[in-house]
C-alpha cells in the first residue's frame, strides 16, 4: 500500500518513533529516507494480523493520514479480521510518504479547491 500523511513532529524524532513502534508491532523497516524539504519516506512490512496495531500506532504517533489512507487501512483490517486463517500470516507492505512541518501548521483558506486546502508552514 502507498500512503501519504502529514505530521507536525520534527523529522528525526518522528522516524525514531515510527521505526521503534513498527518493530514493537512485529514489523520490519525495509528503508528509510528524507529530503531537504522535510519529507520522510519509509517502507515497512508486517504480518496482516498486526494491521490493527500498525494502524493504531500510526495514529498514536500523530500522523494525519489522507482520507484514502484511512479507507485502505480500514479495508485491510476488516478483510484480515474476516479471514484470519487464510491471510493473517501474509505480509503487508506499506510505503509511507510523510510531509513534516517543523513550524506551526495552518490551513491556507485561499487555496480551497474542491473542498481541499493546502497547508502552510510558518517558520
Amino acid at each position: 500500500m502507498q500512503m501519504k500523511a502529514i505530521s507536525k513532529d520534527e523529522p528525526s524524532k518522528l522516524v525514531k518513533t515510527l521505526t521503534g513502534e513498527m518493530l514493537g508491532c512485529g514489523g520490519w523497516v525495509l528503508s528509510c529516507g528524507a529530503n531537504e524539504a522535510g519529507t520522510i519516506f519509509l517502507l515497512f512490512e508486517f504480518e496482516r494480523l498486526a494491521s490493527v496495531n500498525v494502524y493504531g500506532m500510526l495514529i498514536a504517533a500523530g500522523l494525519e493520514l489522507s482520507q484514502s489512507g484511512h479507507i485502505r487501512f480500514t479495508e485491510l483490517c476488516q478483510c484480515t479480521r474476516s479471514h484470519p486463517e487464510e491471510c493473517g500470516t501474509e505480509i503487508a507492505s506499506l510505503e509511507l510518504e510523510i510531509q513534516t512541518f517543523t513550524g506551526e501548521v495552518k490551513l491556507d483558506p485561499s487555496s480551497d479547491k474542491d473542498g481541499e486546502r493546502e497547508f502552510l508552514a510558518e517558520s
